[in-house]
């Protein structure tokens, strides 16, 4: 019998996949939170210090840090970022 793995269980592996990415984000001056995780498994990313205003945030997410937790966690159907700047 196969056991559910809990949100707890999947925050620190969502914590561990987001630790590779935390190093780029420091370098200028932000990091990420995970701020909840839905029943659906959708997984709620906020962008913190300079991250969540810089221009290049939505690269940022979509190549980075969404697609280092969909790698690592395969029971998350989806990565959203709740304050994106939008690029001009």
């Amino acid at each position: 019998m196969e056991t559910a793995v809990t949100n707890d269980q999947l925050i620190e592996k969502i914590e561990r996949s987001l630790d590779s990415m935390r190093p780029y984000l420091a370098a200028d001056g932000g990091n990420v939170r995970v701020l909840d995780i839905s029943d659906d498994k959708v997984v709620r990313l906020e962008l913190l210090g300079s991250c969540g205003s810089c221009p290049m945030s939505a690269m940022t997410f979509k190549g980075g840090l969404e697609e280092a937790v969909m790698r690592a966690v395969p029971e998350i159907s989806r990565v959203e970022a709740v304050n994106i700047t939008p690029a001009f």
